[in-house]
């Protein structure tokens, strides 16, 4: 395997241009799309070559349960500095294990917690509830998405800005944002460069239901009103892969951009631009990524297998 097993680690460096500049200039859609998708693919190539040199750590260790075959020297060659780098993947691949677990049972948890919370209620897609403290947030899952705002929160809005905030957050149900922001959350967790983009799809996800707000109320305005006056008071959702109105991050940028036109849609941005060329190297790093991850799996697999006695 030699170097290539850890290229998948580092690679998400190459995302980092993408990261930025796809906030700027591609449409939110694609930018949350190609973002995760890239953050996806680099998480799980960087944890498959971590296991991976887990494995020749975890057999140098005595008593471990493994084939005595897989402490070859044959088996260790196949990484630069197995005696370091083999054994420092155990507790790294461990934390990755442990923090991924967290956060999904956090997630989970949140999300129990608040269908229950709305139990008693009608089962109407809006759920309304008399609170002092000022909040909405999409909750999907259940028997059905709903949208959860406080009576504070609408007390604090006109009528045109509540029907953007109803539209924003529908917005965020239809398109299914927090499978996004879960899984650029666990890719940050898998792989530590790759918390950039975790922060763009955050961002862009917003920015996503913006314009989709937009294009149902057909105010832009209205809508950068209502963004603007729901960060002043409210609280923002109960976990960050859970999306709303006012969820933390810049949301000057947001209002700035509903104020100005909107967004052209493409597919891929024109290759001889800025973003162009940070989307293409991000698809190279991802594809290398993919590449490198593969042969290290195959690699060891034939390995071990010769040296696993019959």
């Amino acid at each position: 395997m030699g170097v290539f097993v850890f290229l998948p680690l580092v690679l998400p460096l190459t995302a980092w241009p993408i990261a930025r500049l796809a906030e700027q200039h591609l449409h939110p859609r694609t930018a949350t799309r190609l973002l995760t998708a890239v953050a996806a693919v680099m998480a799980l190539c960087s944890t498959v070559c971590l296991a991976l040199v887990m494995v020749v750590g975890t057999a140098q260790l005595p008593g471990n349960p493994l084939p005595d075959g897989w402490s070859d020297p044959e088996v260790r060659a196949a990484v630069p500095y197995d005696e370091v780098v083999g054994k420092a993947a155990i507790p790294a691949l461990c934390a990755v294990v442990a923090a991924s677990a967290r956060a999904l049972w956090r997630h989970g948890r949140v999300r129990r917690r608040a269908h229950r919370a709305l139990a008693g209620l009608p089962g109407t897609s809006v759920a309304v509830l008399p609170d002092e403290v000022p909040y909405a947030y999409a909750l999907p899952g259940g028997r059905r998405d709903r949208v959860v705002v406080s009576t504070a929160l609408l007390d604090c809005l006109e009528p045109g800005e509540r029907r953007a905030l109803f539209a924003h957050e529908r917005a965020h149900l239809a398109a299914g944002h927090h499978r996004f922001l879960l899984a650029v959350r666990l890719a940050a967790l898998a792989n530590p460069f790759l918390r950039p983009l975790r922060t763009a799809v955050a961002y862009t996800a917003e920015r996503w239901a913006d314009e989709t707000a937009a294009r149902t109320v057909g105010d832009r305005r209205t809508v950068a009103t209502a963004i603007g006056k729901a960060a002043l008071v409210s609280r923002g959702t109960p976990v960050a892969t859970l999306a709303g109105l006012a969820a933390p991050g810049p949301v000057p940028r947001r209002v700035a951009a509903l104020l100005g036109p909107a967004p052209v849609v493409r597919t891929w941005p024109p290759v001889f631009t800025s973003v162009g060329l940070a989307a293409w190297a991000a698809a190279a790093g991802t594809a290398v990524s993919a590449m490198s991850s593969a042969n290290a799996a195959v690699t060891m697999f034939l390995i071990l297998r010769t040296a696993t006695p019959l």
